[in-house]
């Protein structure tokens, strides 16, 4: 079994990209949705952010907009919140290669990868990228989205030059659907792995 992580930047196309490999069988693992899982109604994680971070949490589930403004800008809180979310995710992903145990390949999308030092664990890291000026115009267009969010986001995650240099495949979606698709099945070639759709 070949283990591949999907990573890149926010707003740069990694769910449009997994939903491609998904598509040609292969299973995909999403770290973003095991944590709304987790933090979402009745997640086995929403009691502990309480705990550590009293009125995050409403009907049984994590406020993520007030979970976000408590740790936004502050290093330690961020630190704490990770120190109670990662091994939970990471008991998902185990779970996950478990319960597909008998496929060719899996993928995890992993939006931070390299700044957890995960990359090493992977047979392949597939980067997805998009001219900065895309990623901006797509990320502020999504609910609730300021600009001064983004640049807090963007100043946790490493540069998108410093992932595509650190790449085993780079997947450019500033380009069509169909172009993006054929990068995704060239790749899969590449290794072995032409499944069909």
């Amino acid at each position: 079994m070949k283990t591949l992580a999907l990573t890149g930047s926010i707003g740069m196309g990694k769910s449009t990209v997994a939903q491609m490999f998904a598509a040609r069988g292969i299973p995909v693992f999403d770290a973003d949705a095991a944590v709304r899982r987790l933090q979402g109604p009745g997640g086995r994680l929403v009691p502990n952010i309480e705990k550590r971070f009293p009125g995050t949490t409403r009907d049984g589930s994590v406020d993520r907009e007030a979970l976000a403004a408590a740790v936004l800008g502050k290093p330690e809180e961020l630190a704490a919140l990770e120190a109670i979310v990662h091994p939970a995710v990471h008991h998902e992903r185990t779970r996950f290669i478990v319960e597909n145990g008998d496929a060719p390949a899996l993928l995890f999308d992993i939006p931070l990868l390299f700044e957890t030092g995960g990359d090493t664990v992977f047979d392949q890291v597939i980067v997805v990228t998009a001219p900065a000026e895309v990623q901006r115009q797509r990320v502020l267009a999504r609910p609730g989205m300021t600009a001064e969010k983004l640049d807090h986001i963007l100043a946790r995650q490493m540069p998108d030059a410093d992932k595509r240099a650190r790449a085993d495949h780079v997947i450019d979606t500033s380009i069509s659907l169909a172009e993006t698709e054929r990068q995704v099945e060239a790749i899969l070639a590449g290794l072995g792995l032409g499944v069909g759709a």
